[in-house]
C-alpha cells in the first residue's frame, strides 16, 4: 500500500506545484478550488494506465474520474465568470509579505494532503491483493446505488443553483426551489454520500481487512470538512443577518433532504 500511496503523493504534489505557480501567474488563488476534483481523478487515470487493472479497479477509478471531471468543469467554468473568490482575495491582503509561503503551505500543500485522505478508497483498491474478487455483492451494489444518488444530488443541485444565479431577476434572493427546497446544501449532501458510497464499494471488493480501515478515512474526512470546516459553516456565514436566509434555515434541513417545516 505504501508504494501506491507514495505514487499518489507525488502526483498530487506535482499538481499542487503547478497550481501554485499558475496562481501566481494569473493572480488568482481560487484555482485551488478547481484542483480539488483534479487530484483524485488524475491519480485514478494514472493508475489505470500504469498499474495492473481488473474490472473492480476500473469501477472505482471510473466513478472517481466521473466525479472529478464534472466537479472540475463546474468550478472552473463558474470561477471563469467572476473575479477571485473573496476568501482568497482577503488572504492576499492580510498575509502581506508572507503571502506566497502561506499560500503554498496553507492552500496547496494542505489541500493536497486532504485530497490524499479523501482518495483512500482508490489507493486501497489498487493495493488490495485480491482486487478482482467480489467479497460482497450486496455491499458493492449498495455502494454503487448510493454513489448514483450522491452524484444526482451534487450535479443537479449545482446545475439548479447555476441556473438560479444566472437569472438577473433572482439577484438578492435565496435559492429555495428544486432540490434546494428539501436541503440547504444538496451538493454537499451528494458529495458526502458519494465518498461513503465508495467506501462501501471497496468493502464489497476487499471484505474485512486492516487495509480497509484506511478507506474509512475518506468519508470521515470529507464529512468533517463539509459539516465543520470549509463546507456548510463557511457558506452560511455569508448570510449572517439575512432575514430571508434565516427563514429558509428555519424551514429547511441543513444537509439531509426532508420535508419543508412549517414556520411558527
Amino acid at each position: 500500500m505504501l508504494e501506491v500511496f507514495t505514487e499518489a503523493f507525488w502526483i498530487v504534489f506535482a499538481i499542487a506545484g503547478i497550481g501554485f505557480i499558475t496562481s501566481i501567474v494569473i493572480s488568482r488563488n481560487d484555482i485551488a478550488d478547481v484542483l480539488w476534483g483534479v487530484y483524485p481523478a488524475a491519480c485514478a487515470a494514472h493508475f489505470l494506465v500504469f498499474r495492473d487493472v481488473a474490472i473492480m479497479r476500473w469501477l472505482v477509478s471510473a466513478l472517481i474520474i466521473m466525479w472529478g471531471v464534472r466537479l472540475t468543469l463546474h468550478i472552473g467554468s463558474r470561477n471563469a465568470r467572476k473575479s477571485e473568490d473573496p476568501r482568497y482575495a482577503l488572504w492576499r491582503l492580510s498575509w502581506g509579505k508572507f503571502f506566497y509561503l502561506r499560500s503554498f503551505l496553507q492552500v496547496y500543500v494542505l489541500q493536497g494532503l486532504l485530497s490524499l485522505c479523501v482518495m483512500m478508497p482508490l489507493i486501497v483498491v489498487f493495493s488490495a491483493s485480491d482486487h478482482d474478487r467480489i467479497y460482497s455483492t450486496a455491499l458493492l451494489a449498495l455502494g454503487v446505488v448510493m454513489w448514483i444518488i450522491g452524484f444526482f444530488f451534487e450535479s443537479v443541485g449545482d446545475y439548479q443553483l447555476r441556473q438560479f444565479l444566472g437569472n438577473q431577476s433572482n439577484k438578492g434572493r435565496i435559492m429555495t426551489d428544486g432540490l434546494w427546497r428539501y436541503t440547504r446544501h444538496p451538493n454537499y449532501f451528494g458529495e458526502i454520500v458519494m465518498w461513503w458510497a465508495l467506501f462501501f464499494v471497496v468493502c464489497g471488493i476487499t471484505g474485512p481487512s486492516v487495509i480497509l480501515l484506511f478507506a474509512l478515512v475518506s468519508p470521515i474526512v470529507i464529512t468533517i470538512l463539509i459539516l465543520c470546516v470549509s463546507g456548510i459553516p463557511m457558506t452560511e456565514k455569508r448570510y449572517e443577518g439575512d432575514a430571508a436566509f434565516a427563514l429558509y434555515k428555519k424551514r429547511t434541513n441543513a444537509l439531509f433532504p426532508g420535508p419543508v417545516k412549517e414556520s411558527d
